[in-house]
């Protein structure tokens, strides 16, 4: 699913390189196997016989009148897997010891969340008016209540038991650019899907409790609250808000990466110590959007910016990667894909804790010129390419 200058949904590109099995798990979810060019896998895969309890039901989402703004009482999500040692390990592929969620050995791997924030049921089939439901979605009312429909997906980046995205191989990054591609494709299709959001959490510092090197997709049932305000920001400058501000940015002292089909910079008004953000430099509106050469450039650019973040320092660095994407009924045409990659680390030993300002009133207070940050950043990419 991409974008046409009107702004509607297009076929996606497909890598004929990489081969997509999919297949159910026993308690019906959806499990995708993505396999890396020249994979040595068998094409079989294993059948999953565990014996599983039904999934939960679908959680409910609540509106805040103050913000208008949706909240999703998911407490399914109470009964995940904290911190399992590695034979336990549910992401790992299936041993005799260990019934994990994924039955074969795999390359990239994704299946839907067993307790999910959103979902397993979804918006109405054949809804004719999608911008209505979110006009409807906009507005504020007292105990407004409505399921939290929408899907949760797990992208498991390699079967090993501990790393990130930025550990992996550029042919194995690129099978996972591939994985976010397609099925950013699959989830903006499903009925009541809204906005769909690809990210990676990374340490426990940011609340990771699995060390398996792994990303989340969720696929909202409205657009997200930093996305509405991005629109609103639209609504203000224009519609060459991204054009402008990537112009500005290539060339300029906060620029710390740079390709043919993508940069990544330190933004101008950074909130968090670290904070990278990546654009790819024409118009798409989400991942699925992307050419071939831009995610084969990607796999290479994206790990290269990682492994400087973590080359800032002799540990690896916490960190969230958000891929911003555009709603999928609206805006398409005005709303750029953007990475935005924020850590709290402000110093070796250091973290960035959210205080008063910040925390209740959403007023910032940055702790590292981003021009400087940019410079350090700049010499440790540096540092991790040699």
């Amino acid at each position: 699913m991409t974008s046409d200058p009107g702004g509607e949904a297009s076929a996606t590109v497909i890598d004929p390189r990489i081969a997509v099995r999919p297949t159910t798990l026993a308690d019906g979810r959806e499990l995708i196997y993505f396999d890396d060019a020249g994979t040595r896998l068998p094409a079989e895969r294993a059948i999953d016989a565990r014996e599983l309890a039904p999934r939960p039901p679908t959680a409910e989402m609540r509106q805040d009148p103050l913000t208008g703004e949706w909240v999703s009482i998911a407490a399914a999500r109470q009964h995940r897997v904290v911190l399992p040692p590695a034979e336990l390990d549910p992401l790992s592929p299936q041993s005799p010891g260990n019934p994990s969620e994924i039955p074969s050995r795999y390359d990239v791997a994704v299946f839907e969340n067993r307790s999910p924030s959103f979902g397993p049921e979804l918006g109405a089939a054949g809804d004719a008016d999608p911008k209505g439901a979110l006009g409807e979605l906009r507005r504020v009312g007292l105990e407004r209540r409505r399921p939290s429909v929408g899907r949760c997906e797990v992208v498991c980046f390699s079967p090993e038991h501990e790393g990130s995205f930025g550990t992996q191989t550029v042919t194995r990054a690129r099978t996972v650019i591939e994985a976010w591609a397609q099925r950013t494709a699959a989830l903006s299709a499903l009925p009541g899907v809204q906005q769909v959001f690809p990210f990676e959490n990374r340490g426990r510092e940011i609340g990771v409790t699995l060390g398996h090197p792994h990303g989340q997709i969720y696929s909202y049932p409205y657009v997200t609250p930093r996305t509405e305000r991005l629109l609103a920001s639209i609504d203000s400058y224009g519609p060459s808000l991204f054009a402008d501000l990537l112009e500005r940015e290539r060339g300029g002292p906060r620029l710390v990466l740079e390709g043919e089909h993508w940069s990544a910079f330190v933004p101008f008004a950074a909130r968090w110590p670290i904070e990278v953000h990546l654009l790819p430099h024409r118009h798409v509106p989400d991942l699925a959007g992307t050419s071939l050469a831009e995610r084969d450039e990607l796999a290479v650019l994206y790990r290269r910016l990682l492994r400087g973040v973590d080359a800032l320092y002799d540990t690896p660095t916490p960190y969230i990667a958000a891929w911003h994407q555009a709603p999928v009924h609206t805006r398409r045409d005005e709303v750029r894909l953007m990475l935005q990659l924020t850590s709290p680390r402000r110093g070796h030993d250091k973290l960035k804790y959210l205080a008063g300002s910040e925390a209740a009133m959403g007023a910032w207070i940055g702790d590292v010129p981003p021009e400087t940050q940019a410079e350090a950043l700049r010499a440790a990419i540096g540092r991790a390419s040699e």
